[in-house]
Parts: C-alpha cells; sequence; structure tokens
C-alpha cells in the first residue's frame, strides 16, 4: 500500500542533490483524477515556512492536482528569495504536468534557516515529473525522510 494505492495517483522520488548523503530527497505526488478534492491541515505556528504559506493560498478552492515535497531543506526563515523559490518550484511542476502553479501543493523539511539552491530543486522537479508512476510511492516516501530510520507508508 503506498499514495498510489487510491485510483488516480502517481508518485516519484527523485535525488534532486539537496542531501549531501546522495539519497533521494524531492517527491511528487500527482492526483490525474477524475476527483481533485483536498484537505489539509496547517501549523498554527505564528512562524510559517514559505512552503506553508504558498500551500495555505492554494487549497483555499479545495483541489489540489499535485503536491511537490523536498527534504533537506525547510525553506524557513529565508525571506522573499524562499517564497520566490517555492512559487517557482509550483511553476515547474505545474509546467511540466500541464496544470496551473495554484494547484501544486509544496511541503519543505529539513533544517530552519537554509536557502534551498533552486537550480537544483527545479531541475529535481523535471525528473520527478518524468519519473512519475503508479508504482512510485515507495520512492517517494524515502525521498522526504529526515532523520527517520525506516520509510513510512499509510492509506486510509
Amino acid at each position: 500500500m503506498s499514495v498510489t494505492s487510491p485510483r488516480g495517483f502517481r508518485a516519484a522520488g527523485v535525488t534532486a542533490g539537496l542531501k549531501t548523503s546522495g539519497g533521494k530527497d524531492l517527491a511528487l505526488v500527482v492526483n490525474d483524477g477524475p476527483e481533485l478534492a483536498s484537505a489539509s491541515v496547517f501549523t498554527a505556528n505564528r512562524c510559517k515556512a514559505n512552503p506553508v504559506l504558498w500551500s495555505q493560498e492554494v487549497v483555499r478552492n479545495g483541489i489540489v492536482r499535485a503536491v511537490v515535497l523536498n527534504s533537506g531543506g525547510a525553506n524557513c526563515y529565508t525571506g522573499a528569495e524562499g517564497f520566490q523559490t517555492t512559487h517557482a518550484l509550483a511553476e515547474q511542476v505545474a509546467a511540466g504536468l500541464g496544470a496551473a502553479a495554484f494547484d501544486v501543493v509544496v511541503c519543505s523539511t529539513g533544517l530552519i534557516g537554509l536557502t534551498n539552491p533552486r537550480d537544483v530543486l527545479l531541475r529535481g522537479a523535471d525528473d520527478a515529473v518524468a519519473d512519475l508512476s503508479q508504482d512510485g510511492g515507495a520512492d517517494a516516501a524515502e525521498a522526504i525522510m529526515t532523520t527517520d530510520s525506516v520509510s513510512k507508508q499509510v492509506v486510509v
């Protein structure tokens, strides 16, 4: 069972180059429909990372086509540059899928205060779009691991 178990979902997990370990660090989960309804839960913290701010706006219409996630840097406390990187990543994924950027949720996990290299993220996004498959759930789960010792997957 994985994130791709429901009909219409594809995923990928790739090595973009954010982690010094050389492990997978960028995941993409895509909902090909026909239903694109979504639900979300966000932090109540007053200090929100750039991907949280972006994604809160995306989910307002209740429709999400894709979620792109990176590990290795949380993109928190990175100011305007970090928000622009978040927006650029959503645009890159959307372009690869033929979707709108405001249908792409962005999530980042890892160290706080690090600016993720935009060019690395954008290349990774292209690789993830190219690698999307119904069998990509395990790779996607691996790509979002930080200090975890095992990959965690649940299907409800």
